[in-house]
């Protein structure tokens, strides 16, 4: 899948949190690149959105880019019109929501959260946001956007000091605001007074100790100082609290591989996490670049480094280069879940259900539910239903995360499957076959407007989906728009030639 634009922000307050001279080793991320959402989600105000890419990038670029600039006034009125003025759309509603909540636009996040309309999928992201990112009290406009600027200063245009002498003068906002004594800890961070960005970091928390991305900052700061192995305690605290959705999952570890680079003491061990980090930050030429520099000349050494380079060589469809490694390392430990769960999904692949099953079976842990949902879809291809049907089950007894999970078992199962799509999106709102399916359900059900709204979100996040001109195809249908039903469907045919359900439909 592409990149998509409207998640830029996801992760510039807490990875680009690695701010001191230490950090450098880490290139910024462009904050205009994205991972797994739209790039479809801005307009060109006033008018409602017109939801084309060009249209929406280029709105959401300008404002991000007077964000970067510090000109935090005006990028706040032109996300704000943004918010106000796009085509209501619960998933572009929690995208926003997110992205303002990571750059301290509070209010602006709990403005896109109010427009949602679906609870049941938005809830989870909602509570998430609030756990990690919002402070204690509510800050007014003015003051939001004068620590933007501040921020923006710190991390973007090389002013950390400056920018944190002057807000440290401001005693009436560090005595009223938690998140004011966050910037300053960051501030600090960024400018290498270790001191004063603990004192600041331990002042924000004792306003607000549930603060996910205080914490974060408290771990990334200890990582700098005398114990740095202090910091892996910090990162255990926060792995205990209740973060539910796939991108809140994903910040932790992130940040759990970027704390374990800073304290490991051999470059082979910090190498290994630091492309552990750029990994779950889907940066995967970085990672594999970085895990290739981690390859020792130490004969069975390279276990870990050869089983995670494979999980990125898959990922990036370099199935030779993953085949390659994943076999170095299942020579060396036989074990490893990460070496097991590539050679299963190679095996899928290659349509050897039988390796695979073996692979999955030994992949299994306590601590992932992935070998084991990829276990019960190989069972699936073997037609043994029930076999899957019982890992599903066990699987969402054990993890409250496992959204395809849900998602299995809302298409095996029609009196769950409605409540069961709407969990695996609100776990993961980037799910492209949940929004498809959904639709299909309203389809079914006759509910063609909700069918509509949910289509042109799986159109976000995949434009060149069959399915998704399959299902709009049928909505036409129903519209009486019968040649714009038949375009859809020759479309869906040209992505999926073997599609029968679009080829009944135009009768070939």
């Amino acid at each position: 899948m592409k990149k998509l634009l409207l998640s830029t922000a996801l992760i510039l307050s807490g990875a680009l949190s690695a701010v001191a001279a230490d950090f450098d080793q880490i290139a910024p991320i462009n904050p205009l690149e994205v991972r797994t959402v739209p790039q479809s989600m801005v307009i060109t105000a006033p008018k409602r959105a017109t939801l084309t890419h060009n249209d929406i990038h280029n709105q959401y670029a300008i404002a991000f880019d007077r964000f970067v600039q510090s000109n935090v006034k005006s990028a706040y009125t032109n996300f704000r019109i943004l918010i106000e003025t796009i085509v209501p759309n619960d998933y572009a509603y929690i995208v926003m929501a997110e992205n303002m909540a990571d750059i301290g636009l509070f209010n602006l996040s709990e403005l896109a959260l109010g427009k949602t309309t679906d609870k049941e999928i938005s809830g989870v992201i909602a509570e998430d946001i609030k756990r990690y990112y919002m402070p204690s009290k509510k800050l007014k406009r003015e003051d939001e956007i004068y620590l933007g600027e501040v921020y923006s200063n710190i991390i973007y245009n090389d002013q950390s000091r400056e920018a944190t002498a002057e807000l440290v003068k401001n005693t009436g906002l560090l005595t009223d605001s938690d998140y004011a004594n966050y910037i300053a800890a960051l501030g600090n961070l960024k400018a290498g007074n270790l001191t004063e960005a603990e004192k600041f970091i331990t002042n924000a928390m004792k306003m607000n100790p549930q603060n996910i991305n205080y914490k974060k900052l408290q771990a990334e700061i200890i990582a700098l100082g005398k114990k740095p192995q202090n910091a892996l305690k910090i990162v255990e605290e926060i792995k205990q609290q209740p973060l539910y959705s796939v991108d809140f999952t994903r910040k932790v570890n992130s940040l759990e591989q970027f704390i374990l680079y800073k304290t490991k003491k051999t470059e082979m061990q910090r190498m290994y996490h630091l492309g552990y980090y750029y990994y779950y930050e889907n940066e995967l030429n970085r990672a594999a670049r970085t895990l290739q520099s981690a390859i020792s000349t130490k004969k069975g050494a390279n276990g870990d480094v050869y089983a995670l380079l494979s999980r990125v060589y898959f990922d990036m469809n370099e199935f030779e280069k993953a085949s390659d490694t994943a076999q170095k390392a299942y020579k060396i430990n036989g074990s490893n879940p990460i070496t097991l769960l590539v050679l299963g999904d190679l095996s899928t692949r290659g349509k050897d259900y039988k390796s695979a099953l073996k692979y999955y079976k030994d992949a299994q842990t306590k601590d992932s539910w992935m070998p084991s949902i990829r276990l019960a879809q190989t069972y699936e291809m073997l037609n043994r239903a029930e076999d899957a049907r019982q890992i599903y089950d066990k699987v969402l007894r054990t993890f409250s995360d496992a959204y395809l999970a849900y998602y299995k078992v809302a298409l095996n199962d029609k009196s769950k499957e409605l409540a069961y799509l709407k969990k695996a999106l609100a776990i993961n709102p980037a799910f492209k076959d949940g929004w498809i399916d959904l639709a299909r359900l309203q389809i079914e059900r006759g509910e063609f407007n909700g069918a509509r709204k949910h289509l042109q979100i799986a159109y976000y996040i995949d434009e060149n989906d069959f399915r998704y001109y399959y299902y709009q195809g049928l909505v036409y249908k129903n519209q009486g728009l019968g040649d714009d039903a038949k375009a859809s469907f020759r479309k869906s045919l040209i992505l999926n030639p073997d599609w029968t359900p679009a080829k009944k439909e135009i009768n070939l």
